[in-house]
């Protein structure tokens, strides 16, 4: 996968949600463009630049990332503050995709900066919907930076 070009990063440590998500955007042209990384540790490196993506142009952003709350090693709300508290990275908007229905992590994440939060449906064609319009809104309807 090329780490310059790119329009989402998906940050999700379950391969069956990232999977539909990937099939969704494919299926339905709305991206072919991503980077999928898997826990909350990854991601930093990534958008800091940091072990193995240290030559990566830290200037190249996505349009949007979908991040997962429950993620090993950094979770996705300590990845978000990260992200928010860095000068690159502070307005990539953000989504929140995750199974977590509990206001604490809703509430956590909106003061944090997430720009959006989706609790991921159980049903497959109501996620296949969600990710959909979701990816639609954010990289055909939305204005980026």
């Amino acid at each position: 996968m090329n780490h310059e070009k790119f329009d989402i990063v998906i940050v999700e440590d379950n391969e069956n949600d990232a999977g539909l998500i990937i099939r969704t955007l494919r299926k339905n042209n709305i991206t072919k463009n991503f980077i999928v990384l898997e826990d909350g540790e990854k991601a930093l490196d990534f958008f800091l630049c940091r072990g193995p993506y240290s030559k990566r142009n830290i200037t190249v952003l996505p349009k949007v990332i979908f991040l997962d709350i429950k993620l090993p090693k950094v979770d996705g709300l300590d990845v978000l503050m990260q992200l928010r508290l860095n000068e690159h990275t502070k307005k990539i908007p953000t989504v929140i995709v995750s199974s977590s229905k509990q206001d604490s992590d809703i509430e956590t994440a909106y003061e944090l900066g997430a720009n959006s939060y989706i609790v991921k449906p159980v049903d497959f064609n109501q996620f296949k919907s969600i990710i959909d319009q979701l990816g639609l809104y954010w990289l055909k309807t939305n204005e980026s930076l």
